[in-house]
């Protein structure tokens, strides 16, 4: 009966991989389709537009790379908020610690003792990663400026060409989004 039961299992089982492999090559099928058809009305779409699409490409890649250092920005503003939280946690089991080693003033108690210690690394690590997580997210937010900077340069430099190619860059975002 119990080899009975764990063949019906594997049975069950194939069924399911089968299925999911149909679900996946129909996918793919899928993902194909809406690929060729998007560089068929991409291409149309360029040939329409002309070269203005070539001049605005470095417009739309640096809007892209502000878009990512804006992430970027935003991770490593909250990687430092969480080790400020860390170090203000730490610094407070520093201060429990010590409330308990004073409190019984004639006699050093081990175990206060290494709960100081202790707390007093944690203290140490935590700011090491508060000042690290501070200089990462400074870096990150001078390279977003930078990137910001770079795209309003370009879009005062090529506002014509832009403006123009904007419906060829539209229906690739478009195309990108479904494919994604």
């Amino acid at each position: 009966p119990l080899l009975q039961e764990e063949l019906e299992h594997l049975n069950q089982a194939n069924e399911e991989i089968n299925r999911v492999e149909l679900q996946l090559d129909e996918a793919r099928t899928t993902y194909r389709r809406i690929l060729s058809e998007s560089a068929r009305k991409l291409n149309a779409q360029g040939s329409q537009l002309g070269n203005c699409i070539e001049k605005a490409r470095p417009y739309y890649e640096a809007r892209r790379l502000a878009k990512e250092a804006q992430q970027e920005t935003q991770k490593a503003a909250l990687r430092y908020e969480r080790a400020v939280s860390m170090h203000n946690a730490a610094r407070e089991m520093v201060f429990v610690a010590e409330q308990g080693v004073m409190a019984d003033k004639n006699r050093l108690d081990p175990t206060w003792q290494e709960m100081l210690n202790h707390a007093t690394c944690k203290v140490n690590e935590a700011e090491e990663e508060r000042l690290r997580s501070e200089r990462e997210h400074q870096r990150v937010t001078q390279l977003c400026q930078q990137a910001e900077a770079k795209v309003q340069a370009l879009q005062k430099s090529l506002k014509r060409v832009i403006v123009k190619s904007k419906p060829y860059f539209e229906l690739k975002a478009q195309f990108n989004q479904i494919l994604e």
